[in-house]
């Protein structure tokens, strides 16, 4: 679903990459958490995946479509959603939506039916009339989740996706993840939170300096770090040499 092979990011003026050379699958059907410290690549990972920056060198793949090669179909398959949403503040709500579902062919009947849904399960049906500028944090989360569930994208990304959420909304969220990948979907996300990665993710991947220091199942990585029975933030301090000093 996702490839990403020697994948090379630096920014202009940095003495290191921020990137260096990512290689990282993500299967169909898997919800994917990728974690590491504040730096350590995430946000630039997953903005060169969404098409928002350029990889210096390497090659990405979205639901079999070479991201550089064919940039529309890699794009048609991702559904997106930023740690800060930037919505458009003069549109309503349902301006809005409909704004994404005219971008990605949602016809007339589905989009109602998908709306329905997911307006009511955040409880934004009241208010989606409403400009967008108008709306606090956690709306402005609702409804960039809803526009990126709109078309049902193969892929879901999420950078920090709980950031802003209610303990309820939260909650409803990661049974839309869920219910997501049980259609043979995939989701990708990144979160400080390793408590929910733990509890939700099939598999994690650590990124820390821009490389890529282990990936797999909780079992597989207790298995390779020798510490059976540690939960993932005891993995994680440990993998990136953390600590209890390191700042999350």
């Amino acid at each position: 679903m996702l490839k990403l092979e020697g994948v090379t990011k630096r920014y202009k003026g940095a003495s290191v990459n921020a990137v260096d050379n990512l290689d990282l699958e993500v299967r169909p059907g898997e919800i994917f958490g990728f974690l590491g410290p504040n730096g350590a690549g995430k946000t630039t990972t997953i903005r060169m995946v969404v098409g928002l920056l350029a990889a210096d060198r390497g090659r990405i793949v979205v639901n079999g479509h070479d991201l550089a090669s064919d940039p529309i179909a890699a794009k048609r398959s991702i559904g997106f959603v930023p740690d800060n949403p930037n919505l458009y503040p003069k549109l309503t709500g349902l301006e809005y939506l409909n704004l994404i579902g005219d971008v990605y062919g949602v016809d007339g009947p589905t989009r109602k039916r998908r709306l329905d849904h997911y307006l009511g399960m955040f409880e934004l049906t009241s208010a989606v009339g409403d400009l967008v500028q108008s709306f606090s944090r956690g709306m402005k989360q609702k409804l960039a989740l809803t526009g990126a569930l709109l078309h049902e994208p193969p892929l879901f990304i999420l950078d920090e996706p709980m950031v802003g959420l209610d303990p309820r909304s939260a909650h409803l969220f990661k049974s839309i993840m869920r219910e997501h990948v049980h259609q043979g979907n995939t989701v990708f996300f990144s979160t400080h939170v390793l408590e929910v990665a733990e509890q939700l993710c099939d598999r994690v991947g650590i990124i820390n300096k821009g490389q890529l220091i282990a990936c797999g199942t909780m079992d597989e990585l207790r298995r390779a770090s020798g510490r059976a029975g540690s939960n993932l933030e005891k993995l994680f301090l440990e993998l990136t040499d953390a600590g209890g000093d390191h700042e999350e």
